[in-house]
């Protein structure tokens, strides 16, 4: 996994517990995994408006400039 050994991923999780506490751990994979949900969504919302026709942004528009 992203070319690391296990003792390379073992050395890692000890500075892990060390620096935060074993107590803080479940709350910071909590809010990670929360934060990657929320990103993903927004990437969906993103693709979804993309997918739309720019039609109604350029009626809208056109409605402004013509003053109706």
């Amino acid at each position: 996994m992203f070319g690391m050994g296990h003792w390379e991923l073992l050395i890692i999780l000890i500075i892990v517990v060390v620096l935060f506490g074993a107590k803080r751990i479940p709350g910071l994979g909590k809010g990670l995994g929360e934060g990657i949900r929320d990103f993903r969504a927004a990437l969906r919302g993103a693709d979804q408006d993309d997918d739309k026709p720019a039609e109604k942004t350029v009626q809208s528009s056109d409605k402004e400039i013509n003053g109706a």
